[in-house]
């Protein structure tokens, strides 16, 4: 299952995102697409993100975590911590 989250993004990309997730909440869209159409659309809302918009992908992989993310705008991102991909917040 693939889960997408969307925030302070252009009503166009929400809706064109629908074609292939269902939007369970505002932002939120979950489903199962194919790893092409999961690399398709996180390409396809990295050129339509906008100024101030974050999006958040959460899949499934073969590794210790049996899932990955990708993280594009906003200020937290992922690290790797011997091996585990965790998500580092700003200090303030």
């Amino acid at each position: 299952m693939t889960v997408l989250v969307l925030t302070a993004v252009p009503v166009g990309l929400r809706g064109h995102i629908t074609r292939w997730l269902l939007e369970i909440a505002p932002g939120v869209f979950v489903g199962t697409v194919t790893a092409r159409v999961r690399d398709l659309m996180w390409q396809r809302v990295n050129e339509h993100l906008g100024e101030g918009g974050r999006a958040v992908m959460v899949y499934p992989a073969r590794n210790e975590q049996g899932l990955a993310f990708k993280v594009v705008g906003g200020t937290w991102e992922p690290v790797d911590f011997e091996g585990l991909t965790l998500i580092r917040k700003p200090s303030r």
